[in-house]
């Protein structure tokens, strides 16, 4: 898979993963990565989505209905991306439970999938920016294990409505998870707040002393 790479200061206490929004590459979460982590103490990559569609640029599956992927192009990328995730991992000595997954929009529903799919590895954390946990015919949610999730959503979000990012909250609560849940007044974007509140964040759930 096409991606970016940020090596870390020293050895590497884990690895984030962040996956980019419908129709941008993997250029587009690099900055975040520094925000995310600013003493660079994971290995940040960040992947490009596999399939091009219109109006142009990457996706990881295509968008038929918020809320439901369509089925064939999700499980592909599901299955190729997770193989491709599992392969980094192991190359650079990373367990699972030491890496974070991330994304935006639509990559926010690929790290919510790797993170909660069946079969899956457990991760240390999950970060969802203005993203929905999705539905797809075929693909059960394991809710057994949940990691620890922070949830931003634009509550004036006209792509992915704040709905759904209460709804993955509730989901999640329900299934006796505990997340970090933050909603601000604006579109579908990352709010910078948000941003300033999450370092502290995984550094108390996802960094190994």
């Amino acid at each position: 898979m096409v991606h970016e790479v940020r090596d870390t200061a020293g050895e590497p206490d884990g690895a984030l993963v962040l996956f980019h929004g419908r129709g941008a590459d993997e250029q587009d979460l690099f900055p975040v990565l520094d925000y995310l982590d600013p003493e660079r103490r994971f290995l940040g990559v960040t992947p490009r989505g596999p399939f091009s569609f219109p109006p142009g640029g990457a996706h990881w599956y295509a968008l038929r209905q918020v809320g439901y992927p369509d089925r064939e192009t999700f499980l592909e990328t599901y299955e190729s991306v997770g193989a491709w995730l599992d392969g980094l991992l192991e190359e650079r000595g990373i367990p699972h439970d030491r890496t974070v997954l991330g994304g935006f929009s639509q990559g926010g529903v690929m790290a919510y999938s790797f993170s909660l799919g069946p079969g899956r590895p457990r991760p240390a954390a999950t970060i969802a920016f203005s993203s929905f946990i999705p539905t797809v015919e075929g693909f059960e949610l394991d809710l057994g294990e949940i990691p620890p999730v922070a949830i931003g959503h634009g509550t004036v979000d006209p792509i992915i409505p704040v709905e759904f990012g209460r709804h993955a909250r509730k989901l999640l609560e329900d299934a006796g998870g505990s997340p970090l849940y933050r909603e601000y007044p604006l579109a579908h974007a990352i709010d910078p707040t948000f941003l300033t509140e999450l370092p502290g964040w995984l550094a108390r759930v996802a960094v190994t002393a």
